[in-house]
């Protein structure tokens, strides 16, 4: 391709901050909870676009649906945005994230059937270059006005909305969660595109719930027994059932140490919830196969006696749920009992039918 800007180019990135700022010059913009993506397309060329990750990496071969779609970009542009999956069910639409993570497949016939069964949808939200223009340097305004010049908006392509006032993007926060998103994030106005720097903001959702602590893993490139890497979390469903729901992790290395020493007590060959015949019954376990991963990830039971209060952001998955990223960890709840932590206790968000936005 004959791009004024070429593959690969670190995304700009965001740093959380709480609450949504009320400054001028700011514009806001949802938070899609997808794979970020840029796209890079130039219909005067032989190639076809191309679809690179975060990382740098090629996502071509897994979205050949969006390749398709990215013919409708009838200039040479380099655009930056998110890649979801949309689910319909009674209550109207909805991101699914596990559909978008099934998406990553070796098997070529599995993506071509999920291409067809789950397909994705871009979601533009900024532009760097168009024709032999390199937009970089210019103020966020000016590119997303030329962005919404492209009217790409059709099957698979989406440009996401904008606001520049603070209290629209508070209702946008509150109500957006319900279809899947992941917050809002903000823009300075005024800003260029800053590859690799964390000149954005995302305001994202915040929980908390007690969990038991039944396992753990220990740090990587330590001695076992020395220094945990991560905590092992588990509910309890309505049958009294103990799935693993996610870690918590990023502990200091003090932290590390202490807590090997804190919990080596708990440390047992006992039989043990989501080991053993008890592991058959359907429960969510630890460690276990699955395509990223091609045998079991070794962790060290710990007896279900210890409650930790955690903070985490998004569920996916229908019970039994899990966290969609590493939890951190609170404290402990000593007065909680194991057997007291359930799912009951996370948050549903009231449902928001995602067609409203995508066509809003």
């Amino acid at each position: 391709m004959a791009l004024i800007v070429q593959p690969p180019v670190k995304p700009m990135l965001a740093a959380p901050v709480d609450g949504i700022p009320d400054r001028p010059g700011l514009c806001f913009e949802p938070k899609w909870d997808g794979f970020r993506c840029l796209l890079f397309a130039d219909p005067g060329s032989t190639e076809p676009a191309v679809l690179q990750s975060r990382t740098g990496k090629p996502l071509d071969r897994y979205f050949p649906e969006v390749l398709r779609a990215a013919g409708r970009v009838r200039r040479p542009a380099v655009l930056d945005g998110e890649l979801v999956v949309v689910r319909s069910d009674a209550d109207g639409q909805r991101l699914d994230w596990d559909a978008l993570s099934e998406r990553i497949h070796p098997a070529e016939s599995r993506v071509r059937e999920l291409a067809e069964r789950t397909p994705a949808l871009f979601i533009a939200f900024d532009l760097l270059a168009v024709d032999e223009e390199d937009l970089r340097a210019e103020p966020f305004t000016a590119r997303r006005r030329r962005l919404e010049e492209l009217a790409i908006t059709g099957p698979g392509l989406r440009i996401t909305p904008l606001t520049t006032d603070s209290a629209t993007a508070a209702e946008w926060f509150r109500v957006f969660e319900g279809a899947g998103l992941d917050g809002v994030i903000g823009k300075d106005g005024a800003g260029p595109y800053a590859p690799g720097k964390r000149t954005m903001l995302k305001i994202k959702h915040v929980r908390t719930a007690d969990c038991v602590v039944a396992g753990l893993r220990w740090h990587t490139g330590t001695e076992p027994g020395t220094a945990v890497g991560s905590l092992l979390l588990g509910l309890h469903d309505d049958r009294d059932v103990l799935h693993h729901v996610g870690v918590a992790g990023a502990f200091t290395a003090e932290r590390r140490r202490e807590l090997a020493t804190e919990l080596a007590p708990l440390r047992t060959d006992e039989p043990h919830p989501w080991l053993g015949e008890q592991a058959h019954d359907g429960r969510r376990l630890p460690g276990a196969v699955n395509r990223w991963r091609s045998s079991v990830q070794p962790w060290q039971p710990l007896r279900p006696e210890r409650v930790a209060e955690v903070s985490y952001d998004h569920t996916e998955g229908a019970v039994p749920s899990r966290f969609r990223h590493t939890a951190q960890f609170l404290r402990w709840r000593p007065d909680r009992e194991p057997e007291s932590c359930r799912y009951d206790q996370l948050d549903e968000p009231a449902r928001y039918d995602l067609d409203a936005l995508l066509h809003g």
